[in-house]
């Protein structure tokens, strides 16, 4: 299985740090937050690792490199501009394969286990276009993003009578390259896609309770530090 890091972000929120160098690049203890994950998809056998690029794209790749010295096989897409997250993923389609695919939001820190992913599809049934990592609601996300009943995942709006049940996405999933049919190059979001899906009942879902950190704004960075 190959996963893609997303990592083209600016990180606007985490300034003046990202005026700089790469949100991916700042320091938990004594590693970058990129090879925090790079480390953690190779102990869980997923070596072979695309990474999306764009700013500070070349402070990335010299910090990286092959991935070689990390025990992974990394190669990277560059951006020319901002395409977002389902965007990015279309422009590095090439380099992923027609297989299912782990993706992993560059700026998160946690000690998932990403080994759970490998088998995340189900080998018969009804085909699966996605499956989401959700992690109990932060302060800075209190309303959710999508519920879980019977392992799949619904959208609830947050008028309806069990929005108190809405988990909120970890930056952690696995998609079928199948999700990105009919989508048109350029800048686009995964929510898009995600939302019909979640409709057709073609999204599974987990709720991870373990350690997990949005590493979004310095804050956040110096709290989980002193952690």
């Amino acid at each position: 299985m190959k996963a893609i890091i997303l990592a083209a972000g600016k990180g606007k929120r985490m300034r003046p740090f990202t005026d700089t160098t790469a949100k991916p690049l700042l320091f938990v203890g004594n590693r970058s937050l990129i090879e925090h994950n790079v480390i953690a998809l190779v102990k869980a056998d997923i070596i072979d690792l695309v990474i999306n690029l764009h700013h500070f794209a070349d402070k990335i790749q010299s910090h990286l490199g092959t991935g070689e010295h990390l025990g992974a096989n990394i190669q990277y897409s560059h951006e020319t501009k901002l395409l977002d997250t389902a965007g990015g993923i279309l422009n590095a389609v090439d380099l992923i394969g027609a297989d299912p695919f782990v993706v992993l939001n560059a700026d998160i820190f946690t000690d998932y286990d990403f080994s759970r992913l490998i088998n995340a599809f189900p080998l018969e049934g009804e085909p699966i276009l996605g499956h989401l990592v959700l992690v109990d609601n932060p302060d800075h996300h209190p309303n959710g993003d999508y519920a879980i009943s019977d392992r799949k995942v619904n959208g609830l709006s947050l008028l309806d009578p069990d929005a108190d049940k809405k988990l909120t996405w970890s930056g952690i999933s696995v998609l079928h390259p199948k999700l990105f049919d009919g989508l048109a190059p350029g800048r686009s979001p995964l929510r898009d896609l995600f939302l019909p899906a979640i409709t057709a009942g073609r999204m599974t879902g987990e709720h991870f309770t373990g350690s997990w950190t949005d590493v979004g704004t310095p804050e956040r960075l110096d709290l989980l530090n002193k952690a």
